[in-house]
């Protein structure tokens, strides 16, 4: 059972709570063809959600044609698209897993536009939002490479294509002691890395940014090393939490938030969530990380949320959620302990951090 906070959103822009927990209502109905309150008066509904949607209904935002190929080995689109607006509706959308989800009411959207770390674009927490908004997101290919049966530069369109988009909301906890609640869009990471067949000495998976410093102003300095780079553990990759969004609140991901693709791994710190994905590789040695490479002594490879454990220069035991003033108890795994802690038995999670 997920452990449930009760303090009372308080930003007046956050989702009624009785609306919001009417969407699964909504949803379960499959007899929508217009506008809902699912998001009150800011959003829409994403479309008609209805359950058995074809793999192919989950592109339309994302303007799949008869360039789609095969996603063991297909090549690059062959024309450029458009991208897609900030505000550009999801179709084909699915409830997650009840037990991997949160029924916590979602953090405001304008707040969680706004207030982000991509450090590709600035190192304010509204830099991403004021530079992000000419970043070209299509057409966009993943590289999937190393330990791979299939491997091959797959465009998005046909990374997504064999999956049905879920809703999970999660908890997102940042490193800097503050968090939020999302309604994400995505596909499980697992069954998308089973498609292209680790080979037995795939152990870790390692992820890789679009370096591009016309593009990202963020990489013209040498704040980080680029490109931006995270990964995982095999088994934390497959664990059925860990997904890879392609929206957020029903829509396309704004740029500023990782569009076209970025991971979320919610019970770990929002760093490892890498945005604006382009390469994959699957690999037996543990790679260096972007953050662990920077300041070690600060962030580890692992970066679990723990309250017991204290950035060398603040505390983690509290956290603000966005659109509160009130500070809240962290909770360790970021509240998803009963899914993940096995992960981990074993392991002297306060050297391991």
């Amino acid at each position: 059972m997920l452990i449930k906070e009760t303090d009372p959103i308080e930003n007046d822009e956050i989702t009624d709570r009785a609306h919001y927990l009417r969407r699964r209502e909504f949803i379960g109905a499959a007899t929508l063809t217009g506008p809902s309150l699912l998001w009150g008066s800011r959003l829409t509904a994403a479309a008609a959600l209805l359950g058995g949607c074809r793999g192919e209904d989950t592109l339309s935002a994302f303007g799949a044609g008869e360039d789609t190929q095969a996603a063991s080995g297909g090549g690059e689109n062959a024309g450029a698209r458009k991208a897609p607006s900030s505000r550009e509706m999801l179709t084909g959308v699915v409830p997650g897993p009840p037990e991997l989800g949160s029924d916590e009411a979602p953090t405001s959207y304008a707040d969680a536009t706004r207030y982000n770390n991509f450090y590709e674009f600035g190192t304010d927490k509204e830099d991403p939002a004021r530079y992000a908004g000419d970043f070209r997101t299509r057409p966009w290919s993943v590289a999937i490479e190393g330990e791979v049966a299939k491997p091959g530069s797959v465009p998005l369109e046909s990374l997504l294509a064999p999956h049905t988009l879920e809703e999970r909301v999660y908890r997102l906890r940042c490193v800097e002691a503050w968090s939020m609640v999302i309604p994400w869009v995505g596909i499980p990471l697992g069954k998308v890395l089973e498609r292209f067949e680790p080979t037995t000495k795939a152990r870790y998976v390692v992820f890789e940014t679009l370096y591009d410093p016309q593009q990202m102003p963020g990489q013209r300095r040498r704040t980080l090393e680029w490109p931006y780079r995270e990964g995982l553990r095999m088994d934390e990759a497959m664990h059925p939490l860990a997904i890879l969004a392609v929206g957020m609140y029903g829509e396309v991901l704004p740029n500023q938030n990782g569009a076209p693709l970025r991971l979320v791994v919610p019970w770990k710190y929002g760093f490892k969530s890498i945005k604006s994905i382009v390469r994959i590789r699957l690999t037996n040695e543990e790679p260096a990380t972007t953050w662990n490479q920077s300041a070690p002594g600060e962030y580890g490879f692992y970066a679990n949320v723990n309250p017991a454990v204290s950035h060398p220069r603040w505390s983690q035991k509290r956290e603000r959620r966005i659109g509160t003033l009130r500070k809240r108890p962290t909770l360790p795994f970021n509240g998803y302990a009963e899914q993940v802690a096995g992960l981990y038995a074993g392991m002297d999670l306060r050297r391991k951090y």
